[in-house]
């Protein structure tokens, strides 16, 4: 059964529309597979006579009569048929074929031909000429094979739909989900709450859609998902359709374009024109950016597929009736290229903004993808969550995905909070390389390096709270300092984008006091705090000699962001006194962090023995060694023995675990 027969077996009875006939589903009446095996017959008795034959002179062919190396010949019209000796063609070589076929004259050399194949003994035998008619019917049945085959594989297909075979890449190549396929509700969406309820109307009209008609209310054509990647949004689109019960088209931009000019806009027609046979019903078009971005905007070149294509939704989406029960969802994270006639009121009337989730939309995501998972007593979802800002539905995912292998391999019973933070870890970072040799002198650096980062951390009120500080590399780094945000920051003030920046420097501000050297291992702060900075002095206005200008790299008009790349709005005075403000900025946030680590020195050096006996250590570990205490913990020389010894357990008054629990 091939695709189109099993979507069309999809439906029941009562909901399947007229089908057009296709050459893939052509089941073939008895005279058309008697066309085919009279067709395949001919060819192979047509090729039988050529197979093996090889064409000599009637020179060369006298010479190997005359020399006996002829064994028997079938004398035709115009040819002959011959046959060497086995003698013969084993002193021909291999690759010599045992039979010939030679063209010659019968008016001419056939007298002579008749003696010298007596005269050397070479079976003869005749094949009767052919009659004018047995010609005319030959070549009639040559030319209608040509006919068959011609309308087989064009006329006949080109009659079907969408083009038939050989045009059959202009059928949309959508994804079909059947109504009671679609297991999706909105249940399984979490983190999104505003999200679902503008688009609850929607569902009340694909369920009952008499109850808008009544007043003449018409719903909403088309809804624009938009929001960055992997935050929900083709998630939202299915739960949509579970909650409506509705079938569920759905494909990506790029389906639409080919090579060839016009497919894009046939497939658009094939896929609007099914769907309105199965309405009421969703069509979600994913990455739609793909195919609408804007037209004629002269920093690229004009693509007259994607174009046409384009069109073409535009204009079946002006089709629709207000009675047409079929909702167009789209999904895109670059809503700002998009063209102007494919948002306009009409087409996408509304648009609907998926974000990243907040706090605790992070901690509903993290229940809701951990409903499969056994977890452990100790899981506090809510510092998770805490721990994960900017964080994607779809990296909260990989995270209970990613702990649940971790406690896997570990032949743990359930998963603990250890191995979510490990994962946690993992994602962002990458994996722990425990097994890479360090140099003592470069594992030193690392250590005071990180344990100025995290002194700081530790020591302004303005910064986030310190979570756990680690010199095990990860990735591109040699370690990390781990923040743990209390809340979700929708703004930035001054004071906490200066904290951000002595956090940054700290790090290198520890090396050239303790180690008496820089390294490059400041390289990823360095960028950040100048990214930082120049945010502030740029875009948000944070400077008191520029001013409340904008001086971003982009130029904005009305909703359309324009990007100017290599072009400035501002004086090359004006530049220059926006590279000394960013310096200004940086240089501040510089020895403002200089001054706390020398006046904590004692404190860094402390964190940073303990992290090379240690290497991790969470943020009451470093709250102990700030306030003098000593720590009770296993170094790492106990976690190898004890990972060489099985039966060597750390600590030996382990409080005991009361099992795994289960997400309500």
């Amino acid at each position: 059964m091939n695709d189109e027969d099993r979507r069309f077996n999809e439906f029941p009875p009562e909901q399947r529309g007229p089908r057009k006939p296709s050459f893939t589903s052509y089941k073939g009446s008895p005279f058309s597979w008697l066309f085919i095996a009279a067709l395949i017959i001919t060819v192979m008795m047509m090729g039988k006579q050529l197979v093996g034959l090889n064409e000599i002179r009637y020179d060369q062919f006298i010479s190997y009569v005359e020399n006996g190396q002829v064994e028997s010949v079938v004398l035709k019209d115009l040819e002959l048929v011959g046959k060497f000796t086995d003698e013969a063609v084993s002193k021909m070589g291999e690759k010599a074929k045992s039979t010939f076929v030679v063209y010659y004259n019968p008016e001419v050399q056939g007298k002579q031909l008749d003696e010298m194949l007596t005269k050397n003994k070479v079976e003869v035998s005749y094949e009767p000429p052919r009659t004018w008619l047995m010609n005319i019917i030959s070549l009639l049945l040559m030319a209608l094979i040509f006919i068959g085959a011609f309308y087989f594989l064009f006329a006949r297909n080109m009659r079907s739909g969408a083009g038939g075979m050989l045009m059959s890449f202009g059928r949309s190549r959508h994804r079909l989900h059947r109504k009671d396929k679609v297991n999706v509700t909105f249940d399984d969406v979490a983190g999104i709450d505003e999200a679902k309820e503008e688009v609850a109307e929607i569902i009340e009209f694909l369920k009952n859609p008499k109850k808008f008609q009544r007043l003449g209310g018409r719903i909403p054509r088309g809804v624009l998902l938009i929001g960055p990647p992997g935050c929900g949004k083709t998630l939202l689109a299915k739960a949509i359709a579970g909650q409506a019960d509705v079938p569920f088209f759905s494909i990506s931009g790029s389906d639409f374009v080919e090579m060839f000019v016009g497919v894009g806009a046939s497939r658009v027609r094939d896929l609007f024109r099914q769907a309105k046979d199965n309405a009421p019903c969703i069509i979600f078009l994913d990455e739609v950016d793909a195919i609408g971005r804007k037209r004629g905007t002269g920093y690229v070149g004009g693509h007259d597929e994607r174009e046409q294509t384009l069109n073409a939704i535009l204009v079946e989406m002006d089709g629709f009736d207000t009675n047409d029960e079929v909702i167009v969802i789209a999904a895109t994270n670059r809503s700002d290229i998009l063209d102007t006639a494919l948002t306009r009121p009409g087409r996408f009337d509304r648009q609907v903004v998926v974000p990243l989730p907040d706090l605790k939309g992070r901690f509903e995501i993290l229940k809701v993808h951990a409903k499969k998972i056994k977890l452990g007593p100790d899981v506090d979802f809510e510092k998770l969550a805490r721990g994960t800002p900017m964080f994607s539905g779809a990296d909260l995912a990989a995270i209970i995905n990613e702990a649940a292998l971790i406690a896997t391999m570990a032949e743990k019973e359930y998963v603990e909070m250890n191995d979510l933070e490990e994962a946690r870890d993992k994602v962002r970072w990458g994996k722990a390389k425990k097994s890479r040799a360090i140099d003592q002198k470069e594992k030193e650096v690392t250590a005071y390096h990180e344990a100025g980062h995290a002194l700081v951390q530790s020591l302004l009120k303005d910064a986030d709270p310190l979570h756990k500080v680690s010199i095990i590399p990860r990735g591109p780094m040699g370690g990390a300092t781990f923040a743990l945000p209390e809340r979700d920051r929708t703004i930035f003030t001054k004071k906490y984008c200066m904290a951000l920046l002595q956090v940054c420097f700290a790090g290198r501000i520890s090396e050239e006091i303790f180690c008496n050297d820089i390294s490059s291992g400041a390289q990823s702060d360095i960028l950040r705090a100048t990214e930082i900075a120049k945010m502030m002095i740029l875009t948000w206005g944070m400077s008191e000699k520029l001013g409340l200008v904008y001086y971003g790299p982009e130029t904005v008009i009305g909703d359309t962001v324009y990007l100017m790349p290599g072009e400035k709005d501002y004086s090359d005075n004006t530049a220059q006194q926006i590279d000394q403000e960013i310096r200004e900025v940086l240089r501040q946030a510089y020895n403002d962090a200089k001054k706390v680590i020398e006046d904590n020195k004692d404190k860094v050096e402390r964190i940073a023995k303990a992290l090379l006996k240690y290497e991790t250590l969470d943020a009451a570990d470093v709250k102990l060694i700030l306030e003098g205490a000593t720590l009770d913990k296993p170094t790492v020389a106990d976690l190898l023995a004890a990972e060489k010894n099985k039966n060597t357990k750390w600590p030996p008054s382990a409080p005991k675990n009361d099992g795994p629990k289960t997400i309500n």
